[in-house]
This record gives structure tokens, C-alpha cells and sequence, in this order.
């Protein structure tokens, strides 16, 4: 589990690295669990927890991801 005072203390490149690398996890995880192969379910939850604390220190510092930034056009 990642602490919010770990993250604010990471670089943007490296907090950037670390998105990639937990949405990666994140599926890999849920694939697994489809395929019966996951043996502890938890592991979901805790990769989505930490892929919004790491998102949420991106955006606190502008940095947010293009696809989570674009707004609907109405």
C-alpha cells in the first residue's frame, strides 16, 4: 500500500512511471481473476486504491493524464 506522503515526495516522472505500471497491474489482475488463476481477489482493490492515490497527487500538482482531463462538449 502506498502512503500519500511517499507519493508527494516522487518525482512527476516517476509518479508517471508508477501509473503506468499499476493500470498494467490492474489488468493483469483482473484478467487473472477471469481466468480463475487469481488467487487473492484483494490484490484488485488494493491496485485501484493505489492508482487513485497516485492519480490524485498528479492532478493536485496539474498533471493530470489527457483521457482523464477532456471534458464532454455540450
Amino acid at each position: 500500500m502506498l502512503k500519500a506522503k511517499d507519493l508527494n515526495e516522487r518525482s512527476l516522472e516517476d509518479l508517471k512511471e508508477l501509473e503506468k505500471s499499476l493500470r498494467s497491474d490492474l489488468f493483469q489482475n483482473r484478467l487473472k481473476n477471469f481466468t480463475n488463476r487469481l488467487d487473492d481477489t484483494s490484490n484488485i482493490r488494493k491496485t485501484r486504491r493505489d492508482l487513485a492515490r497516485v492519480l490524485t497527487v498528479l492532478k493536485s500538482r496539474g498533471a493530470a493524464p489527457e483521457a482523464q482531463a477532456s471534458t464532454k462538449e455540450g
